[in-house]
């Protein structure tokens, strides 16, 4: 892949109802492990001078009927997602991180359903399969399912969301370390790759820079663009500056996200593109690549509570552009403004 590349990236500012409300603390992680067996492509594809055109969204949970039915969305969700579909369908690539699986019933061995007049302490999601359709109808390419509430239902959860995801025809990345954790779409003659991470044993895994290494360079021997996806840093409002050291939140290790960020760009990544601590984070250009910390929450509904900047979130468009015809594009700069919107397509936009 060639080093010399541009990328313009677009922020449009946009405020969804999506919550939830934590508190952030840092300290220091060990580091994990993390395996993958990606799928080869078996043939080259023909590349062209094309641009590349990716707009990428934060967490996702369109309505859970878990513990109850009680905070479902009306009309099965699929008015949620409305208001963006132009913006979204709009690029060659649309991206979001699913945060927690996508099943029909099923047991949550990581909470047990509150007693009768209990409030709910634990949060397991489970968005129903019908619902899946609304991301396909809105756009969306590719999700993440790499984060800390896609085992909420175990494996069943995760092998129902993959089968759900195949079946729309939406690729999903970060399923598992074993096989799952790399997908490859064509765009205008174009091979992209996305490689997902989180922060536990399941997923490949943010604290383990070793494999992160060595997923990516193995994504950029068949891509033409490489995009990283992370799930990881501290949570809340509290959380919204990135520190350059390894972030603990309930006990969990989150990841020196600086560090991991820019060992995947040393590897081969042209963009990176982080979700988790449901806040927007900062942007940053390293060797001319674009890294976004957080995306934040973008389309979440029910069992979450919003407040402050957890309700503000983002789509960000990047388009690619190849540096000459028949080589691999990316970054340059972005200076990044954002105007709140909640009705219209908004068209606050920071560019270079």
């Amino acid at each position: 892949m060639p080093v010399n590349r541009f990328v313009t990236a677009f922020l449009l500012a946009l405020v969804c109802w999506v919550v939830l409300a934590c508190q952030a603390r840092e300290l220091t992680t060990p580091i994990a492990e993390a395996e993958n067996n990606a799928r080869p492509i078996s043939t080259p594809t023909p590349q062209t001078s094309e641009p590349v055109t990716i707009a990428a969204v934060g967490d996702i949970m369109l309505g859970s009927p878990f513990p109850n039915e009680s905070r479902m969305p009306p009309n099965d969700g699929a008015d949620i997602l409305k208001d963006v579909t132009p913006v979204l369908s709009a690029a060659d690539i649309a991206f979001g991180n699913m945060e927690g699986p996508i099943i029909d019933g099923g047991i949550s061995e990581k909470c047990k359903e509150p007693k009768p007049g209990e409030p709910v302490r634990c949060f397991a999601f489970r968005m129903p399969t019908r619902f899946a359709k609304n991301l396909k109808a809105a756009g969306f390419d590719v999700m993440s399912v790499a984060n800390n509430h896609a085992s909420d239902f175990g494996e069943a959860g995760r092998a129902s969301t993959r089968r759900t995801l195949d079946a729309l025809g939406i690729k999903h990345v970060g399923s598992d370390r074993a096989e799952f954790s790399t997908a490859y779409l064509t765009v205008n003659g174009r091979t992209v790759a996305f490689v997902g991470f989180a922060h536990n044993a399941v997923q490949p895994n943010v604290n383990d820079l070793e494999t992160a290494r060595r997923l990516v360079q193995e994504a950029d021997k068949k891509a033409d663009i490489v995009v990283v996806s992370f799930h990881g840093g501290a949570e809340g409002t509290g959380a919204q500056n990135v520190p350059r050291q390894t972030e603990l939140f309930l006990g969990e290790k989150r990841g020196n996200l600086p560090l991991f960020a820019h060992t995947v760009i040393d590897a081969g990544a042209d963009l990176v593109l982080g979700h988790g601590p449901h806040v927007l984070r900062g942007m940053e250009i390293y060797k001319d690549r674009l890294i976004d910390y957080s995306l934040g929450n973008f389309a979440t509904y029910g069992w979450f509570s919003l407040k402050a900047e957890t309700a503000l979130t983002a789509i960000v468009e990047v388009l690619i552009v190849p540096s000459r015809p028949g080589n691999g594009g990316s970054m340059a700069n972005a200076d990044t403004t954002s105007t709140p919107a909640t009705t219209r397509r908004p068209s606050a936009r920071a560019h270079r």
